[in-house]
């Protein structure tokens, strides 16, 4: 790996656009693709350098970046695009950053690896303005050696990294911290409806829960958010059902059943059934506020 070649990024979205530009502002450069040739061209406007097709990153690279959708999308541009560019034997360094299904991902990782791709499963735990700021967490599965042959890459994008196993672990561990931050989020917009509706003012009362037991991380990422109907996304209402949708699966596998979970899933399907599943995962705010006692 050479300091002067670029870090390759596929998927250009909310993401992916910041990580370019963490990037870019430690002076690393980068090439990216996305299908999209608008965010190919924003990519452009902010100083990388995109390319028309996925088989264009079989150049020297610092490592390829993948900050697609879905898992069905990472399987897709690693089987039908990378490997069929790169080769056998090209002891590339590939870094799964988006959310997956963990098991997927770990079949993925046995099947590439003995074919000469170095893969990592390093999904990022906090928002895209979170990363933009600085504050990302990276949740690193996999070869510690490829870690470490790309630390100034994973310290360029997260303020910290942990190692949390094998391929499949990283993703894992992101499921259940999300879970977690999920139902903090929905909490504090129930609690933000509930303080309002007994005659609290919204703004004066998230200050007040957040000196208080109650705080959590979310009333600072969220809270103002809810409370100004800002809904402008950094993290999409659909992108987190599709996350939650993969913590009910790995619950249903393993005999757990997310009772909270059920509700956060039920919540954010309505939100985007009322047309907001592209706003901020914030959003549900509006449907708790939707959803009455019954009479």
């Amino acid at each position: 790996m050479r300091e002067n070649n670029p870090v390759a990024i596929v998927g250009i979205g909310l993401m992916g656009e910041v990580f370019a530009k963490r990037l870019l502002d430690a002076g690393i450069p980068v090439v990216g693709y996305d299908v999209d040739p608008a965010r190919r061209a924003r990519l452009d406007a902010i100083g990388g350098r995109s390319v028309a097709s996925i088989a264009e990153l079989a150049q020297p690279l610092r490592c390829i970046l993948l900050a697609v959708f879905n898992t069905d999308q990472v399987e897709d541009v690693v089987e039908n695009h990378l490997l069929p560019a790169l080769g056998d034997r090209s002891k590339r360094i590939v870094m799964c950053l988006s959310t997956c299904d963990p098991d997927r991902i770990a079949a993925l990782g046995d099947k590439v690896i003995p074919r000469g791709i170095r893969f990592l499963d390093s999904p990022v735990s906090g928002t895209s303005e979170q990363v933009r700021q600085g504050d990302g967490v990276g949740l690193i599965g996999g070869d510690p050696a490829a870690s470490a042959e790309v630390k100034d890459v994973l310290d360029a994008l997260f303020a910290r990294c942990f190692p949390v196993g094998k391929v499949g672990d990283g993703g894992r561990a992101k499921l259940a911290i999300n879970l977690i931050l999920g139902l903090n989020r929905l909490a504090l917009a129930e609690g933000l409806v509930f303080a309002e509706r007994l005659g609290l003012d919204p703004a004066a009362f998230l200050n007040v829960a957040r000196g208080s037991a109650s705080y959590s991380q979310v009333m600072d990422t969220k809270g103002d958010k809810m409370v100004r109907n800002d809904f402008a996304p950094e993290g999409r209402a659909k992108q987190t059902l599709k996350d939650a949708k993969l913590m009910l699966a790995q619950g249903e596998a393993i005999g757990q059943r997310l009772v909270s979970l059920e509700v956060h899933a039920d919540v954010l399907e309505a939100c985007v059934r009322a047309g907001e599943g592209d706003l901020d995962n914030s959003v549900i705010i509006q449907e708790v506020r939707r959803r009455r006692a019954t009479p």
